[in-house]
């Protein structure tokens, strides 16, 4: 049974795994709702502890969700098609609510790689499977028991592509010369810990800005304080840009386009999830 990341039992356990110095109690439900807004399908953790469990829950929970809509949207297609309507206004704003057909076809399938060394002795790396287990989502986690910069080849190959990573560890600037390439480049995100107020941090993040000058529309960049602390303060989320897919769903006032590629795509997905419409056809 999957926990809720605000339920007591979640917070107890992980709980256990929180390090004060580490800084991390904001930053695992924020990483939480990245991956419920995003829906990534591959993520990778860099540095285990505190955010694993929010990340692999988080994920457990948005993949639920995504077939609870996916059956719901071709439920409601079949319907509006089947009373001779076809998709407009009210079919868009019935559960779920603007939902589009396309991003549906395929099943929502995500996966999460932790690597750690568990070399930092004040990390709460090694008990994470512990927690995961306690938590029943020790299946939703490979970890790979390695340094970043020997992980290369241990990664599982269909991890070519990320689409998320979470890199909370000194190897911010190896991760980015070397793994830059493999993140997304349709929007994949690259979220690091504590890059701001202090020497090192500000070098890479000047780093950051070089590269992003060199390479006009590959790069985004936010950083996110916490001005309160004096360490450990701050998340720096890059986004890949250099490949992004064209998605214009709208005309000028924001009104959404019922084209004829989006009745396509919804008949599809009638007929990819047949038990959906074979159940209502029951009724």
């Amino acid at each position: 049974m999957i926990s809720d990341i605000f339920s007591d039992e979640f917070r107890s356990v992980v709980e256990e795994l929180r390090v004060p110095g580490m800084g991390t109690e904001n930053v695992g439900p924020f990483l939480a709702s990245l991956i419920q807004l995003t829906r990534p399908e591959r993520v990778l953790e860099v540095g285990m502890g505190y955010t694993t469990p929010f990340l692999a829950e988080s994920l457990a929970r948005a993949e639920a969700l995504a077939e609870e809509e996916r059956r719901s949207l071709a439920r409601k297609t079949e319907r509006h098609l089947g009373a001779g309507r076809s998709i407009d206004e009210s079919w868009l704003l019935e559960h779920p609510a603007l939902a589009s057909p396309a991003s549906y076809l395929t099943p929502y399938r995500p996966r999460l790689v932790a690597i750690d060394d568990l070399s930092i002795p004040e990390s709460s790396a090694g008990q994470v499977q512990d927690a995961l287990r306690k938590l029943g989502l020790e299946d939703r986690v490979t970890i790979v028991n390695s340094n970043i910069r020997e992980s290369a080849d241990r990664i599982p190959e269909d991890f070519a592509t990320i689409d998320f990573a979470w890199v909370d560890a000194w190897e911010c600037l190896f991760f980015f010369d070397h793994f830059w390439d493999r993140i997304n480049p349709d929007g994949g995100l690259v979220a690091m810990h504590y890059l701001m107020t202090y020497p090192e941090g500000e070098a890479l993040l000047e780093y950051f800005h070089t590269f992003q000058q060199a390479h006009p529309g590959e790069m985004e960049i936010l950083n996110l304080l916490e001005s309160r602390k004096l360490m450990q303060n701050s998340v720096t989320i890059l986004r890949r840009t250099s490949s992004p897919e064209r998605r214009h769903y709208a005309d000028s006032g924001s009104d959404v386009r019922y084209t004829p590629e989006m009745l396509t795509h919804a008949k599809e997905l009638i007929s990819r999830v047949p038990e959906i419409t074979d159940k209502y056809s029951a009724e």
